[in-house]
């Protein structure tokens, strides 16, 4: 794709900034959005020139969760040869680029699951989360029976998840949601603040093995993780990057990276 309806896509200063588009209905989530947000995450994937993600949306809301527009048959019967919950085709976590969530107002039901796929949340204070299916008649999805419980813990994870309430920036951040609870208009120069510190600072072959191992880690023993860690510091270390990061810190100067996530990601790298 190279329009877009129902997101807004920009690059500055290494920096994509992905932002959820339908103001008119508080950016609720449908078929459209999902296609091009996953779009979007593939471009911020393959392209070597974007080295973080921000993902936000337009306010006053971050997303408002599902369109209900159809009324009682918003969560009607389905082809089961179909639907799938994943909602999305490329999640956040796909992504070998950090992403950071700007949720810079309500998050409500996939609104604040597709924030939950990101790997750091930055929240708005005073806004609204939920996951509320379970008020709905349905159940959360997105894959949020697995990426909660690795976020904010088993117990968390079950207010969360099974009473269906609202809680505001501040409680998310005591259930480990967030990451950062902030003003509803500091959220997002925070979150491209950080995310511009990882394009100057980090070696983006670093972070994306960093990342891979960070969300494949529970589903890995001990052993399992140790061994990873070993193979790919094969893969880093006596690189043009390993030499730089130390003279560029010896320096005291910003490190000129040469190695590129599409040129140099290991062949048949299964983590």
């Amino acid at each position: 794709m190279t329009e877009y309806r129902d997101i807004q896509f920009e690059v500055r200063e290494q920096v994509a900034t992905i932002t959820l588009h339908r103001p008119d209905a508080r950016n609720a989530y449908g078929g459209t959005m999902g296609a091009e947000l996953a779009d979007a995450y593939e471009r911020c994937d393959t392209d070597d020139d974007i080295r973080a993600v921000v993902l936000t949306g337009t306010p006053p809301a971050f997303c408002a969760g599902a369109d209900l527009g159809r009324g009682d048959e918003t969560f009607g019967a389905i082809d089961p040869s179909t639907f799938s919950a994943a909602a999305l085709r490329v999640p956040a976590w796909d992504v070998r680029k950090p992403v950071i969530a700007a949720v810079n107002g309500h998050a409500i039901g996939l609104g604040l699951t597709l924030a939950l796929q990101c790997d750091l949340r930055f929240m708005a204070a005073d806004a609204k989360y939920g996951v509320v299916q379970v008020r709905r008649g349905v159940m959360g999805d997105a894959y949020v029976h697995w990426s909660l419980p690795r976020i904010a813990g088993m117990a968390n994870a079950a207010e969360i998840l099974l009473t269906g309430a609202m809680f505001d920036g501040h409680e998310m951040q005591r259930l480990g949601v967030a990451s950062r609870c902030l003003p509803n208009d500091e959220v997002l120069p925070a979150a491209w603040e950080v995310a511009r510190d990882i394009a100057v600072n980090t070696a983006p072959l670093s972070v994306a093995f960093s990342k891979r191992l960070l969300w494949q880690s529970f589903d890995l023993d001990r052993v399992e993780v140790g061994r990873w860690e070993t193979e790919l510091h094969h893969h880093l270390m006596g690189s043009d990057d390993a030499r730089e990061g130390v003279m560029a810190f010896l320096e005291r100067r910003d490190p000129v990276w040469s190695r590129k996530v599409s040129r140099d990601w290991p062949e048949g790298e299964s983590l």
